[in-house]
Protein backbone atom coordinates (compact mmCIF):
# COMPACT_ATOMS: atom_id res chain seq x y z
CA UNK A 1 0.00 0.00 0.00
CA UNK A 2 1.07 3.91 -0.95
CA UNK A 3 2.39 5.70 2.12
CA UNK A 4 2.93 9.49 3.11
CA UNK A 5 6.65 9.46 1.90
CA UNK A 6 5.25 8.10 -1.91
CA UNK A 7 2.52 11.51 -2.02
CA UNK A 8 4.67 13.14 -5.07
CA UNK A 9 4.43 10.11 -7.00
CA UNK A 10 3.41 10.49 -10.26
CA UNK A 11 0.82 8.90 -12.08
CA UNK A 12 1.03 9.53 -15.80
CA UNK A 13 -2.91 7.39 -16.31
CA UNK A 14 -2.58 8.12 -19.72
CA UNK A 15 0.15 8.99 -22.89
CA UNK A 16 0.22 12.89 -23.70
CA UNK A 17 -2.61 13.39 -25.90
CA UNK A 18 -5.09 11.11 -24.66
CA UNK A 19 -6.90 13.36 -22.67
CA UNK A 20 -8.58 16.63 -23.64
CA UNK A 21 -9.50 19.56 -20.82
CA UNK A 22 -12.87 20.35 -21.55
CA UNK A 23 -14.20 18.15 -23.63
CA UNK A 24 -14.51 15.13 -21.06
CA UNK A 25 -12.47 12.09 -21.45
CA UNK A 26 -11.39 9.20 -23.75
CA UNK A 27 -12.98 6.63 -22.05
CA UNK A 28 -10.53 3.82 -20.46
CA UNK A 29 -11.62 0.06 -21.39
CA UNK A 30 -13.18 -1.48 -18.03
CA UNK A 31 -12.55 -5.36 -19.45
CA UNK A 32 -14.85 -6.52 -17.56
CA UNK A 33 -16.18 -10.21 -17.11
CA UNK A 34 -19.94 -10.88 -15.84
CA UNK A 35 -19.12 -14.42 -15.97
CA UNK A 36 -16.15 -14.07 -12.80
CA UNK A 37 -18.64 -14.85 -9.97
CA UNK A 38 -15.87 -13.78 -7.52
CA UNK A 39 -15.47 -10.39 -9.14
CA UNK A 40 -19.45 -9.72 -9.00
CA UNK A 41 -19.30 -11.04 -5.59
CA UNK A 42 -16.73 -8.34 -4.86
CA UNK A 43 -18.51 -5.41 -6.70
CA UNK A 44 -21.63 -6.65 -4.53
CA UNK A 45 -19.42 -5.52 -1.67
CA UNK A 46 -18.41 -2.45 -2.95
CA UNK A 47 -21.60 -1.57 -4.52
CA UNK A 48 -23.54 -1.90 -0.73
CA UNK A 49 -20.58 -0.45 1.26
CA UNK A 50 -19.97 2.53 -0.74
CA UNK A 51 -23.05 3.18 -3.58
CA UNK A 52 -25.88 2.08 -1.73
CA UNK A 53 -25.62 4.60 0.58
CA UNK A 54 -27.17 7.48 -2.11
CA UNK A 55 -27.93 5.68 -5.17
CA UNK A 56 -30.43 3.07 -5.28
CA UNK A 57 -31.00 -0.42 -7.66
CA UNK A 58 -34.45 -0.60 -7.07
CA UNK A 59 -35.29 -3.21 -10.25
CA UNK A 60 -32.47 -5.24 -8.68
CA UNK A 61 -33.53 -8.57 -5.41
CA UNK A 62 -31.36 -9.63 -2.77
CA UNK A 63 -32.78 -13.22 -3.42
CA UNK A 64 -32.22 -12.90 -6.85
CA UNK A 65 -28.79 -11.58 -6.52
CA UNK A 66 -27.92 -14.10 -4.13
CA UNK A 67 -28.89 -16.53 -6.26
CA UNK A 68 -26.41 -15.43 -9.40
CA UNK A 69 -23.92 -14.92 -7.00
CA UNK A 70 -23.71 -18.14 -5.30
CA UNK A 71 -24.69 -17.05 -1.88
CA UNK A 72 -26.37 -18.77 0.92
CA UNK A 73 -29.37 -16.64 2.37
CA UNK A 74 -27.13 -16.17 5.47
CA UNK A 75 -24.18 -15.45 3.79
CA UNK A 76 -26.60 -12.73 1.98
CA UNK A 77 -28.17 -11.25 5.10
CA UNK A 78 -24.76 -10.91 6.91
CA UNK A 79 -22.15 -9.38 4.14
CA UNK A 80 -24.81 -7.40 1.53
CA UNK A 81 -27.53 -6.77 4.30
CA UNK A 82 -27.67 -4.32 7.01
CA UNK A 83 -30.48 -2.23 7.24
CA UNK A 84 -33.41 -4.81 8.29
CA UNK A 85 -34.62 -5.35 4.59
CA UNK A 86 -35.92 -8.75 3.75
CA UNK A 87 -34.42 -11.04 1.02
CA UNK A 88 -37.21 -10.83 -1.31
CA UNK A 89 -36.73 -6.55 -0.95
CA UNK A 90 -35.50 -4.82 -3.81
CA UNK A 91 -32.20 -2.45 -3.23
CA UNK A 92 -33.66 0.68 -1.94
CA UNK A 93 -32.23 3.52 0.04
CA UNK A 94 -33.56 5.61 2.71
CA UNK A 95 -32.41 9.13 1.51
CA UNK A 96 -35.29 11.35 0.44
CA UNK A 97 -35.51 13.21 -2.46
CA UNK A 98 -35.85 15.94 -0.35
CA UNK A 99 -32.28 15.89 1.68
CA UNK A 100 -30.61 14.61 -1.27
CA UNK A 101 -31.82 17.38 -3.25
CA UNK A 102 -30.55 20.22 -0.58
CA UNK A 103 -27.23 18.10 -0.29
CA UNK A 104 -25.88 17.50 -3.62
CA UNK A 105 -28.31 19.49 -5.41
CA UNK A 106 -29.74 16.89 -7.32
CA UNK A 107 -31.31 13.31 -6.58
CA UNK A 108 -28.77 10.85 -7.16
CA UNK A 109 -29.91 8.54 -10.15
CA UNK A 110 -30.98 5.09 -9.05
CA UNK A 111 -28.04 2.74 -10.99
CA UNK A 112 -30.08 -0.61 -11.97
CA UNK A 113 -29.53 0.18 -15.39
CA UNK A 114 -26.45 2.82 -15.21
CA UNK A 115 -24.21 0.19 -17.27
CA UNK A 116 -26.39 -0.30 -20.10
CA UNK A 117 -26.84 3.99 -20.08
CA UNK A 118 -23.71 5.32 -19.74
CA UNK A 119 -21.45 1.46 -21.22
CA UNK A 120 -19.20 0.05 -18.44
CA UNK A 121 -15.97 2.33 -19.75
CA UNK A 122 -17.72 5.09 -19.19
CA UNK A 123 -18.16 4.41 -15.30
CA UNK A 124 -14.67 2.75 -15.08
CA UNK A 125 -13.32 6.01 -16.76
CA UNK A 126 -15.90 8.14 -14.41
CA UNK A 127 -14.85 6.27 -11.15
CA UNK A 128 -11.08 6.61 -11.67
CA UNK A 129 -10.67 10.45 -12.83
CA UNK A 130 -12.01 12.33 -9.66
CA UNK A 131 -9.51 15.43 -9.17
CA UNK A 132 -8.73 17.81 -6.85
CA UNK A 133 -10.64 21.17 -7.59
CA UNK A 134 -11.02 23.85 -5.39
CA UNK A 135 -13.63 25.49 -6.99
CA UNK A 136 -16.30 22.68 -6.88
CA UNK A 137 -18.41 22.52 -3.54
CA UNK A 138 -17.36 19.08 -3.30
CA UNK A 139 -13.35 19.80 -3.36
CA UNK A 140 -13.27 17.47 -6.67
CA UNK A 141 -14.07 17.59 -10.30
CA UNK A 142 -14.26 14.61 -12.53
CA UNK A 143 -12.66 14.24 -16.14
CA UNK A 144 -15.69 12.25 -17.39
CA UNK A 145 -18.47 14.20 -15.85
CA UNK A 146 -17.13 17.70 -15.65
CA UNK A 147 -18.83 20.00 -12.95
CA UNK A 148 -20.32 16.31 -11.24
CA UNK A 149 -22.37 16.91 -8.14
CA UNK A 150 -21.00 13.43 -6.76
CA UNK A 151 -17.79 14.01 -4.08
CA UNK A 152 -15.11 11.39 -4.37
CA UNK A 153 -16.60 8.98 -2.32
CA UNK A 154 -13.80 6.67 -2.67
CA UNK A 155 -11.27 8.90 -1.87
CA UNK A 156 -10.07 6.82 0.97
CA UNK A 157 -9.47 3.92 -1.40
CA UNK A 158 -7.84 6.19 -4.01
CA UNK A 159 -6.46 9.19 -2.27
CA UNK A 160 -6.26 12.32 -3.72
CA UNK A 161 -4.99 13.28 -7.46
CA UNK A 162 -4.27 16.48 -8.88
CA UNK A 163 -4.83 16.97 -12.58
CA UNK A 164 -1.73 18.10 -14.94
CA UNK A 165 -1.89 20.05 -17.63
CA UNK A 166 0.41 21.53 -20.68
CA UNK A 167 -0.13 23.87 -23.04
CA UNK A 168 -0.49 23.38 -26.62
CA UNK A 169 -0.69 26.00 -29.58
CA UNK A 170 -3.62 26.08 -32.16
CA UNK A 171 -2.48 26.95 -35.91
CA UNK A 172 -3.88 30.18 -34.91
CA UNK A 173 -1.33 30.68 -31.93
CA UNK A 174 -3.68 30.35 -28.96
CA UNK A 175 -2.82 28.05 -26.27
CA UNK A 176 -5.26 25.61 -24.77
CA UNK A 177 -4.56 23.54 -21.95
CA UNK A 178 -4.64 19.58 -22.58
CA UNK A 179 -4.46 17.66 -19.67
CA UNK A 180 -1.30 15.25 -19.43
CA UNK A 181 -2.07 13.11 -16.26
CA UNK A 182 -2.62 13.38 -12.62
CA UNK A 183 -0.17 13.63 -9.91
CA UNK A 184 -1.02 11.37 -6.47
CA UNK A 185 -0.73 13.90 -3.80
CA UNK A 186 -2.43 12.29 -0.97
CA UNK A 187 -2.70 8.20 -1.21
CA UNK A 188 -5.02 5.67 -0.30
CA UNK A 189 -5.22 2.76 1.21
CA UNK A 190 -5.07 1.14 -2.21
CA UNK A 191 -1.98 0.87 -4.17
CA UNK A 192 -3.09 2.15 -7.74
CA UNK A 193 -3.10 -1.30 -9.61
CA UNK A 194 -5.34 -2.49 -6.52
CA UNK A 195 -7.77 0.18 -7.30
CA UNK A 196 -8.19 -0.26 -10.39
CA UNK A 197 -9.42 -3.67 -9.59
CA UNK A 198 -11.87 -2.38 -6.84
CA UNK A 199 -13.28 -0.11 -9.54
CA UNK A 200 -13.45 -3.25 -12.26
CA UNK A 201 -15.37 -5.64 -9.98
CA UNK A 202 -17.21 -2.56 -8.71
CA UNK A 203 -18.52 -2.02 -12.65
CA UNK A 204 -18.45 -5.44 -13.21
CA UNK A 205 -21.37 -5.22 -10.79
CA UNK A 206 -23.42 -2.65 -12.07
CA UNK A 207 -23.04 -4.55 -15.38
CA UNK A 208 -24.69 -7.94 -14.33
CA UNK A 209 -27.69 -5.71 -12.25
CA UNK A 210 -28.49 -4.17 -15.76
CA UNK A 211 -28.85 -6.78 -17.23
CA UNK A 212 -28.95 -9.93 -15.02
CA UNK A 213 -30.09 -12.59 -17.44
CA UNK A 214 -27.21 -11.57 -20.51
CA UNK A 215 -25.15 -14.69 -20.06
CA UNK A 216 -28.41 -16.94 -20.57
CA UNK A 217 -29.35 -14.50 -23.26
CA UNK A 218 -25.96 -15.28 -24.89
CA UNK A 219 -25.88 -19.17 -24.51
CA UNK A 220 -29.42 -19.03 -25.88
CA UNK A 221 -28.40 -16.47 -28.65
CA UNK A 222 -25.64 -19.15 -29.32
CA UNK A 223 -27.83 -22.27 -29.49
CA UNK A 224 -30.72 -20.80 -31.65
CA UNK A 225 -27.31 -19.32 -34.68
CA UNK A 226 -26.32 -23.36 -34.45
CA UNK A 227 -29.62 -24.68 -35.07
CA UNK A 228 -30.21 -22.04 -37.81
CA UNK A 229 -26.95 -22.66 -39.05
CA UNK A 230 -27.42 -27.05 -39.23
CA UNK A 231 -31.24 -26.11 -40.53
CA UNK A 232 -29.76 -24.05 -43.73
CA UNK A 233 -27.49 -26.92 -43.96
CA UNK A 234 -30.01 -29.59 -44.52
CA UNK A 235 -32.51 -26.86 -46.36
CA UNK A 236 -30.29 -26.92 -48.92
CA UNK A 237 -29.11 -30.17 -48.84
CA UNK A 238 -32.84 -31.05 -49.20
CA UNK A 239 -33.44 -28.06 -52.09
CA UNK A 240 -30.40 -29.29 -54.21
CA UNK A 241 -31.44 -32.99 -54.16
CA UNK A 242 -35.07 -31.77 -55.01
CA UNK A 243 -33.60 -29.75 -58.07
CA UNK A 244 -31.05 -31.79 -59.25
CA UNK A 245 -32.74 -33.27 -62.43
CA UNK A 246 -34.40 -29.98 -63.17
CA UNK A 247 -32.51 -28.50 -66.02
Amino acid sequence: MPTRNAALLLLVLVASGAWAAGEGALLEPANNDVSNIASLQRGARNFVNYCLGCHSAKYVRYNRLAQDLRLTEEQLIENLMFTGERPFDTMQIALAPADAQRWFGVQPPDLSLIARSRGTDYLYTFLRTFYLDPSRPTGVNNLALPGTAMPHVLWQMQGFQKALYEGETDAEGNMHKRLAGFELVDPGQLSPEDYDHFVRDTVNFLDYIGEPMQLERQRLGLRVITFLFVFFLFAWLLKREYWKDVK
